[in-house]
């Protein structure tokens, strides 16, 4: 765990703990891969603690599904009963805190874990779309303008090398994960409502990548004197 810091308007030092994230074995790859299950965890992420019978009124789905599929995800570690809220018929259920990685060095090593982790992936790209398509649509309509005025959609193409797109991936994650963390500390904040923000960098597939120019054994020889 660590624990980065950052200046406040005052002047002093707000020590900002960034957890760690999980990263997902084949199991819970596995038990995660599915569309229902995919959704659960984002409604769950975005919108809050939801019983069984409001998840499925909220997702098309009979009540029974999502009990089921709830139960599967409490296996795995993906979500957990709210303490003290509910009966023993009618659970609330959160998404357990911390990040997950789906795409680990070991889970990306089979193909059955590379499958599960794009399968994953398409689900919650499709619900990560479904709310940047809302907020252009309705956004402007629905929104006061400071909300407006603080949004950004943003692209930008270039030419990079694989170091340097690391570089810039670690520190907009680091960015990202820094304000996260913070922001979950303030629950419920007056003024505050879920907010989303998405970060890709990454190489297109269909894309030419510059040769490397080989260095002769004549040019070795000249850099080392």
């Amino acid at each position: 765990m660590t624990s980065p810091t950052e200046e406040t308007d005052t002047g002093a030092i707000d020590v900002v703990v960034v957890p760690s994230g999980r990263d997902l074995d084949l199991a819970a790859l596995k038990a995660l891969a599915h569309p229902l299950r995919v959704e659960i965890v984002d409604v769950l992420t975005t919108y809050g603690n939801f019983t069984a019978s409001g998840l499925a009124e909220r997702l098309g789905e009979s009540s029974g599904a999502t009990s089921y599929h709830l139960r599967q995800l409490e296996k795995h570690g993906f979500v957990r009963e709210v303490e003290g809220m509910g009966t023993g018929r009618e659970r609330w259920w959160e998404r357990t805190p911390g990040a997950i990685n789906i795409g680990s060095d070991k889970a990306m090593s089979s193909q059955a874990g590379r499958s599960a982790s794009s399968m994953i992936w398409r689900q919650f790209n499709y619900s990560q779309n479904r709310l940047l398509q809302e907020f252009v649509d309705r956004g402007n309509d629905e929104l006061v303008p400071e909300w407006i005025d603080a949004s950004a959609i943003s692209v930008a193409t270039v030419r990079a090398t694989p170091a340097q797109l690391d570089d810039l991936s670690k520190a907009c994650q680091k960015l990202i994960d820094r304000f996260a963390a913070k922001r979950r500390t303030e629950k419920n904040l007056p003024g505050s409502r879920p907010v989303q923000i998405h970060f890709n960098a990454f190489p297109v597939i269909d894309g030419v990548e510059t040769p490397t120019i080989p260095v002769s054994d004549d040019a070795k020889k000249t850099r080392e004197n």
